[in-house]
């Protein structure tokens, strides 16, 4: 099969010391950076002004702004900022998701040194996750909080919490609290913008990203230009492609996460590229909108997530146009958020050698927030998923093996975080004696002894747990590999037995699957009763038994639960992870009854 030949090869130093750690690191050197965002702004509309740098769906077209009518307007929102009193300490809060305005207020915010704080569009949708919009506001004490429809909006922006707060809207409706937008954009000549823009360092605050809060409170991860800048030249040290030729993305990721919107924002920006916005989501009802959309531009990058691939790779079996139209121009498929399963990798590589007679890179790397995001990329091409590559220029891992060769993982360099926004006690935890910031991951090298293969994910160290003989589970990596055996059955899964005989599993169903194959979804107090159901996941989980052996490795039961993750409680965070502890917790009788022998929803394997 023949496969891309434009990728930088990986050349890596693995050092041992006496303290029984491992120091992993690239042999090159980091690239030229830039010292702000708004130096990558000022070379495209200079170089190329009349490429499109932000476009999102408008009626039956696009709108689209050039990189020189994206300065114009970021200079113009900069001045009204500054003439409104806004600066260093006093954050934007950006309530809703991907588009025109969101990017032109970010990127005219930070060009004169005002952090934004954009959160998932969901806290302020959903009236139950309302605790969480309280919560960042609460934590940042914004100035102004921007939404691009008031009146979709209007239950979050009657919050008491706002008052006193500027509310800003893109489409204002007729509530008089609200500024429009459009305000923002007629500018104030009054104010020195060119020297705020060159008071702005590269230690100045960019954003506050909020983590996940999966294991508690959400914090606020400090991000500054130099973070964000120096990641794009790790990234362009690792992806000599985007050199090339001018890079296109179609991609919904939403900016909140530090993946779209650092990331991807930011490489279209540093190399002069186009991003288009999907407003489609890789869910039922709005996955026709990114085809839609797919079908009128496409990308010569391709990133998402496993479940995203997976509905894209159901299109394409069906319309060979927009399979044609997808692949005919690709140079990347990045997948994050889960390994990619192996038969998904494998029709990626069909499709393309179908269309283009090449197999594009297809890769993935690894993470943080705190870190900016890139740390590891797998640059070589492989012929499986689940690698993320070896250490980018200028990074430096600390690996704590064990006696079985997996390493704890923490990393150096200056990408990563200064500390959280606030938060002295937690950024003191965050970081080792030598400064290492203590990731929680853990990983192992693919082929021990040859560093240059690089590392695979090999879950997060605080979800392990022990049954009660003592015997330590790997739930992270456990939880991967069941999903590849339940799909498409599983949309999600979560692996128990903390101080239990055995493993067990609680599987969030894939509702629109079961519907597709006809499973009768009957509901038993939280749990699913379908005979026929409970049969295909024994069926897979005793074929599954066959093959592995030992307590670590194998569940013993399982139950299919009828109500999905609630966001409101907690169960779930805006990224769409499970919070396990909070969900372990509020569903207490339903993980009591999964042990038990007797029960009409338990499969015993």
């Amino acid at each position: 099969m023949k496969r891309t030949t434009r990728f930088e090869p990986h050349d890596t130093a693995l050092i041992d010391r006496d303290d029984g750690t491992l120091i992993y690191r690239s042999r090159k050197s980091l690239g030229p950076t830039v010292p702000r965002t708004g130096d990558w702004l000022h070379r495209w509309a200079s170089d190329a002004p009349e490429r499109v740098f932000l476009a999102e769906r408008y009626g039956a077209g696009w709108r689209e702004e050039t990189y020189a009518s994206v300065l114009q307007q970021v200079r113009n929102l900069a001045q009204t900022l500054l003439a409104r009193g806004l600066g260093n300490d006093t954050p934007i809060l950006i309530m809703s998701g991907n588009g025109v305005d969101h990017g032109l207020l970010a990127l005219a915010a930070q060009y004169v040194g005002i952090p934004v704080v954009p959160i998932a569009e969901q806290y302020s949708l959903i009236h139950g996750a309302h605790g969480r919009l309280r919560h960042a506001v609460d934590l940042v004490q914004p100035k102004l909080a921007y939404v691009v429809d008031a009146d979709q909006y209007a239950e979050a922006l009657a919050l008491d919490a706002l008052d006193g707060i500027e509310l800003v809207a893109s489409r204002p409706g007729s509530n008089p609290r609200v500024t429009p937008f459009a305000d923002l954009l007629k500018g104030d000549s009054s104010v020195d913008v060119d020297a705020a823009f060159a008071a702005v360092t590269p230690d100045t605050m960019v954003k506050i990203l909020l983590t996940s809060g999966s294991t508690s409170a959400p914090k606020g991860v400090i991000t500054t230009h130099k973070m964000m800048c120096v990641n794009q030249a790790q990234i362009l040290d690792s992806l000599p492609l985007l050199k090339d030729r001018v890079p296109r993305i179609v991609d919904w990721l939403p900016w909140n996460h530090v993946f779209g919107g650092s990331h991807n924002f930011n490489m279209m920006l540093a190399n002069g590229g186009s991003l288009y916005v999907d407003d489609g989501k890789p869910v039922k009802g709005l996955i026709d909108r990114t085809l839609e959309n797919l079908s009128m531009v496409t990308g010569t990058l391709a990133f998402n997530v496993p479940v995203g691939y997976g509905l894209l790779i159901d299109a394409f079996r069906k319309d060979a146009g927009l399979k044609q139209r997808f692949f005919d121009d690709l140079d990347m498929v990045f997948y994050a958020g889960a390994s990619l399963p192996q038969e998904m990798w494998q029709a990626l590589e069909r499709m393309a050698m179908e269309v283009k007679g090449e197999v594009p890179l297809m890769t993935s790397s690894w993470g943080l927030t705190e870190t900016a995001p890139a740390a590891m990329f797998q640059q070589e091409p492989t012929d499986s998923a689940g690698r993320i590559g070896v250490p980018m220029t200028g990074i430096e891992l600390k690996l704590i093996p064990d006696e079985d060769m997996r390493c704890e993982v923490r990393v150096k360099g200056p990408s990563i975080m200064p500390g959280y926004f606030n938060n002295p006690e937690k950024t003191a935890e965050a970081f080792d004696e030598e400064g290492f910031f203590i990731t929680g991951d853990a990983m192992q090298f693919v082929e021990p002894g040859n560093p240059n293969k690089g590392m695979k994910f090999d879950g997060r160290i605080s979800e392990d747990f022990k049954l009660n003989t003592g015997t330590w589970v790997r739930a992270a990596q456990l939880r991967l590999d069941l999903l590849a055996i339940l799909a498409p059955l599983a949309a999600d899964l979560v692996v128990t037995g903390a101080d239990r005989q055995e493993i067990g599993l609680m599987i969030f169903p894939n509702m629109a699957e079961l519907e597709k194959e006809g499973f009768d979804t009957e509901d038993q107090a939280g749990a699913m009763t379908n005979r026929l159901l409970l049969g295909e996941v024994h069926r897979r989980l005793a074929e599954r038994a066959r093959e592995v052996s030992g307590s670590s490795v194998h569940v013993g039961r399982a139950m299919v639960l009828a109500e999905p993750p609630n966001m409101g409680e907690g169960e779930m965070t805006a990224k769409g992870n499970l919070n396990y502890r909070k969900l372990l917790d509020r569903r207490k009788a339903l993980l009591e009854r999964l042990y038990q022998d007797d029960d009409p929803a338990v499969t015993t394997v």
